[in-house]
């Protein structure tokens, strides 16, 4: 596509330090760029909607705006109100301040603002800078090298009703061995953490976390690129259906 129309959301919010890097990457590829950001960070809102109060929408520049709401919200007011007069050729979602992998996907409200785009058929990428707790994220590791991987995924394309999921590995931009497209992983343990604290007046209050233990993870998945330091990519389908099982209670429920 030559200087495509790009629209830009994410889930850690308008001002995160990934938007910053994601309108760097976009701005390499078109000069009409859009973005259409939460107004406060919305980790872990996967798809969700808002639909019990009204949305707000705040301009910040011509064509940079905040929304009171969920990712899935600002794609959806970006398509019918901001950029109305001409559809976006592409959706970037991101970059998000840590990692999108495995079953992390489920609750991502990165993953979600993409996965929004390709149910309204525009091609749609979520891309995540990985880094391990106490740690800053390499940003520039993203920076130097999503404009090149994404023309290389716009010349090739992908399926229908699929959006792709990009991992760069918590390393330097120079000590990246690679892009890999791998399977969604699973890690060996996964649990959420659920501390109960008391407020100053008494009343209990509670933080929602994960505690993850991670073992060796199979080279040929989302989390075993990025552990060998590669650039994981990852194609998803919205058909969430599981072909065998339904052939299986077909035979069991059906007459």
């Amino acid at each position: 596509m030559k200087n495509p129309r790009i629209l830009l959301s994410n889930d850690d919010g308008i001002h995160a330090p990934g938007l910053k890097v994601l309108q760097r990457i976009a701005r390499k590829l078109s000069d009409d760029v859009w973005v259409v950001a939460p107004e406060t960070e919305q980790s872990g809102a996967s798809h969700s909607l808002t639909l019990t109060e009204p949305l707000r929408l705040r301009r910040i520049s011509p064509r940079k705006f905040a929304v009171r709401g969920t990712p899935t919200d600002c794609v959806m007011l970006a398509i019918s109100e901001v950029v109305a007069d001409k559809r976006p050729d592409l959706l970037l979602s991101g970059v998000n301040r840590g990692a999108n992998l495995g079953e992390d996907v489920t609750y991502s409200g990165t993953i979600a603002a993409a996965m929004e785009g390709t149910l309204l058929q525009i091609p749609s990428i979520a891309l995540s800078q990985v880094f391990r707790s106490g740690g800053n994220p390499h940003w520039a590791t993203a920076e130097h090298h999503a404009p090149a991987l994404i023309r290389k995924l716009l010349g090739t394309g992908w399926a229908k009703d699929t959006l792709i999921n990009v991992n760069f590995p918590d390393v330097v931009h120079t000590a990246v061995t690679g892009v890999r497209v791998g399977s969604q992983g699973r890690r060996d343990f996964s649990s959420s953490v659920i501390e109960k604290r008391v407020d100053a007046r008494g009343v209990p209050y509670f933080w929602i976390g994960f505690r993850r233990d991670e073992s060796a993870t199979d080279p040929k998945t989302d989390l075993g690129v990025v552990e060998r330091n590669g650039i994981a990519v990852t194609p998803l389908h919205l058909d969430l259906a599981h072909r065998r099982s339904m052939s299986d209670l077909r035979k069991a429920l059906e007459d």
